[in-house]
């Protein structure tokens, strides 16, 4: 018979890096969500607004964990003393605060076999259900969600990024112009005329909400995109 494989909460950074959160019992079931940010845009004499994206949002995880101050499976197996419920939901509740080293909330990684993941503590709920003769809790749920956390070294590594050395396509929303597009997307308002070349587009003035444009990439010293 496999060996139950015990989920854990690691500690990756700050004052307390390393520290290892054993969960007292494994969570029944657990969800991923990932979700993106559009921006909406209202332009006159559309039936709906234009949307634009604007960028991807960090994956979450989040999950129930569930303790007992009268089941402790880790303590009957070794005669070791239990954890009571309320020193482990301290120590979950702790990770929340501003370490003293990071001056942040340090990052923490779920591992329970396969799954692996980093991220920082985002919220915690506690709903406690029974509690001991002097009111300490003594059984709780605790709802929490891990918010996936990458460092910009690892983000600058996917090619998920437009940048200015890309081809993409715009469109002309109120009162735009080509300078204000070049501006935004080459850093460069003079760059106007290469939009104006690549549509080609004899009056910069002629453009109108609505309008899709080409954006064609910018070429570097040696004429390369």
């Amino acid at each position: 018979m496999a060996k139950l494989e015990k989920a854990t909460i690691t500690v990756l950074d700050g004052a307390k890096a390393g520290h290892v959160i054993d969960v007292l019992f494994n969570p029944t079931e657990y969800s991923f969500d990932r979700s993106n940010a559009f921006k909406s845009t209202a332009v006159p004499g559309l039936g709906s607004p234009l949307i634009q994206f604007i960028n991807g949002e960090a994956d979450q995880l989040s999950m129930e964990l569930f303790f007992d101050d009268y089941t402790d499976p880790a303590a009957k197996q070794t005669g070791a003393r239990k954890q009571s419920v309320e020193s482990r939901i301290a120590e979950l509740a702790n990770l929340l605060n501003i370490d003293r080293d990071l001056h942040a909330p340090p990052t923490v990684r779920f591992g329970w076999g396969p799954l692996e993941f980093a991220g920082v503590i985002e919220k915690l709920g506690r709903k406690i259900s029974l509690f001991q003769p002097d009111g300490t809790p003594a059984r709780a749920r605790v709802a929490i969600s891990f918010k996936e956390y990458r460092t910009l070294t690892e983000q600058l590594r996917t090619p998920r990024r437009e940048s200015a050395d890309k081809s993409k396509r715009r469109v002309i929303v109120g009162a735009d112009s080509l300078w204000a597009l070049a501006a935004r997307e080459y850093k460069d308002p003079a760059q106007w005329k290469l939009i104006a070349d690549a549509n080609e587009l004899d009056d910069p003035r002629d453009i109108a909400p609505g309008q899709w444009l080409y954006l064609p990439p910018l070429e570097d010293a040696n004429g390369h995109a």
